[in-house]
C-alpha cells in the first residue's frame, strides 16, 4: 500500500531537515579536507598558477653597499614592476658569465665588452635589468638602446657608461625602447633602498610563478660575510648558461679575476646542470658583485685559502637558486635528479644524464608517473658514449629497475608505481664504463608547459 507524501511541516520532514541542518557544517568541512587545494595565481604573467614546487622567498637582510629599487616601465601590458635597478658602492668588483647562445643580446653583448675591458669588472656602480623583452637579435638598433640606457643610467649615477651593467628577458626580436627605463629613473633614484631583495625578485620574472631568491653567510679571516642572490627563468632552460638571469651581490672584497674564477668553478655543477627544456636563450646572464663593505681583507689572488668558507657558501647560493629554475619549470609538477655513475669520463657523464634530462619520453613518463626505464635506456644509448649495456643498471630512488642490462628480478611494479607519485624523483643510471659521475637537475613534462608557449607573446 503506498503512503501518501508527507505534508508540509510534518514531523518527520521537520526532523529530516534538523538532522540535515546539523550535519551541513561537518559535511561542509569533510569536502574541504578532501579536496586538493586551489592553486594560487602567479604574482608575474596573468592566468599562471603557481608552481605546486614553489619555494618561499627567503629573508634577505641588507647587504652592505648596495641599494635596490624597482619600477613599472611598461614592458608588460598588465600592472607589475619590470624594471630593476641595483646600485653599488665606489670600487664594487663584477664578473660574469654568459650564454654560448650564437644569437647573444645586445645587453649580453654589453656586458661582455666591458668585462673583457682592461680593468674589467672594477668599479662597477650600476646593474638595470628589464623584464618583457629580451633586446635580442635586433642588430644595431638593440645595441644603440642598450647603450643609451648605461649612458643615461651613467649621468644619473655619476660613473661611466662601461661601469653599467645591462640584463633584459622577454620577447625576442623587439628592440628595447630605452625610453621606458630612462623616464623611470627619477623615481628609481629616489627609491634606493637597502631591503628590496623581495621586490627585485618580482620585477625580473617573465612566465616564472614564484621570484627567486638565496642567502648565505660564511667568514673570511673571522669577519662575517653575506652572500645574497636572486634568479629568474621559467622556460628556455637548459643553460650553456637559458632564458636566465641570476644576480648574486656579497659584502665580501674580492678582485675581478678572483670572482670570475669562483663563477666558473661553481657554474658547472649549478646553473649549468639545471635544464626543463632543453632550449638555450639568448639572454643568459649570470654576474656576482662584491662591494667590500664588510671589512674583510680584500681577496685578490686565484687560490686564496681565505675562500675556502666563502666560496662553499656561493656554491650553496647558485645550487639554491638553480634548483628553484627547474622547480618553477613552465608546468612543472616533479622536481628530478638524474644521476649518471660509472661513466668513462666526467664529460662523458654529463653529456648522459643530460640526454635522460632532456628527453621529452623521458620527461612525459615521469609526469605521467610511469617509471618507463625503458625510455632512460633509449636516452642512454642514443649518446653514441661509452656504454657496457649488460652491466647497465637504472634505480628510481632505492627501487631497482634494471640490473646487468635487464630487467631486476626482484622488480616490483607496485612500489615503483608509488615512489613515482613522489613530488621530487631521483633516477640513477650507472653505465659500468668508467669511475665518472656527473648530476643533473630537471622537471617533468606536462600539457601546461605546451599551454604556456603556445601564446608566450599574448
Amino acid at each position: 500500500m503506498n503512503r501518501p507524501p508527507a505534508k508540509s511541516g510534518s514531523t518527520g520532514q521537520m526532523i529530516e531537515s534538523a538532522i540535515e541542518k546539523a550535519l551541513d557544517p561537518l559535511t561542509t568541512a569533510l569536502k574541504r579536507a578532501t579536496q586538493p587545494a586551489a592553486a594560487k595565481a602567479s604574482p608575474g604573467k596573468p592566468g599562471l598558477m603557481i608552481s605546486p614546487l614553489a619555494v618561499p622567498f627567503p629573508t634577505i637582510p641588507p647587504i652592505g653597499g648596495v641599494e635596490i629599487a624597482t619600477a613599472r616601465a611598461g614592458f608588460y601590458k598588465h600592472e607589475r614592476d619590470d624594471l630593476v635597478v641595483f646600485r653599488f658602492p665606489e670600487g664594487a668588483s663584477c664578473a660574469g658569465v654568459f650564454t654560448r647562445h650564437k644569437v647573444g643580446s645586445a645587453p649580453v653583448d654589453w656586458c661582455k665588452r666591458q668585462l673583457d675591458a682592461e680593468k674589467g669588472g672594477e668599479g662597477i656602480k650600476a646593474l638595470v635589468v628589464n623584464a618583457g623583452c629580451a633586446n635580442a637579435f635586433t642588430g644595431k638598433a638593440g645595441a644603440d638602446a642598450a647603450r643609451r640606457t648605461a649612458s643615461e643610467v651613467a649621468k644619473r649615477f655619476d660613473c661611466r657608461q662601461r661601469d653599467v651593467m645591462l640584463a633584459s628577458t622577454g620577447v625576442i626580436g623587439v628592440v628595447l625602447d630605452e625610453t621606458k627605463i630612462t623616464a623611470r629613473l627619477p623615481d628609481i633614484k629616489a627609491g634606493l633602498k637597502a631591503d628590496a631583495w623581495a621586490q627585485a625578485g618580482l620585477g625580473i620574472m617573465t612566465t616564472d610563478t614564484f621570484p627567486k631568491g638565496s642567502f648565505a653567510e660564511c667568514e673570511i679571516e673571522g669577519v662575517k660575510v653575506k652572500i645574497a642572490g636572486i634568479a629568474k627563468g621559467s622556460g628556455m632552460i637548459a643553460p650553456d648558461m637559458a632564458t636566465m638571469l641570476a644576480f648574486i651581490v656579497t659584502d665580501a672584497d674580492i678582485a675581478p679575476p678572483v670572482l670570475k674564477a669562483l663563477l666558473n668553478l661553481h657554474v658547472r655543477t649549478t646553473f649549468n646542470s639545471v635544464t626543463v627544456d632543453g632550449d638555450t636563450s639568448t639572454n643568459d646572464t649570470a654576474l656576482l658583485f662584491a662591494t667590500g663593505a664588510s671589512g674583510a681583507p680584500r681577496i685578490g689572488r686565484v687560490g686564496d685559502r681565505r675562500l675556502k668558507d666563502f666560496s662553499a657558501a656561493l656554491d650553496q647560493v647558485m645550487l639554491d637558486l638553480a634548483h628553484q629554475l627547474v622547480k618553477d619549470g613552465e608546468g612543472a609538477t616533479k622536481f628530478v635528479r638524474v644521476t649518471v655513475d660509472g661513466a668513462a669520463s666526467p664529460a662523458s657523464a654529463r653529456k648522459l644524464a643530460k640526454s635522460i634530462a632532456d628527453s621529452p619520453l623521458v620527461k612525459t613518463a615521469i609526469a605521467g608517473e610511469d617509471a618507463n626505464w625503458g625510455r632512460i635506456v633509449m636516452a642512454v644509448g642514443k649518446t653514441e658514449e661509452a656504454v657496457d649495456r649488460d652491466r647497465l643498471a637504472i634505480n628510481f630512488g632505492p627501487h631497482v629497475a634494471a640490473v646487468d642490462g635487464a630487467p631486476a628480478p626482484d622488480y616490483d611494479e607496485a612500489k615503483m608505481s608509488a615512489y613515482m607519485k613522489n613530488a621530487e624523483i631521483d633516477i640513477t643510471v650507472n653505465v659500468a664504463s668508467g669511475r665518472a659521475s656527473a648530476t643533473v637537475w630537471t622537471c617533468d613534462l606536462t600539457k601546461r608547459y605546451i599551454e604556456i608557449n603556445g601564446d608566450y607573446r599574448s
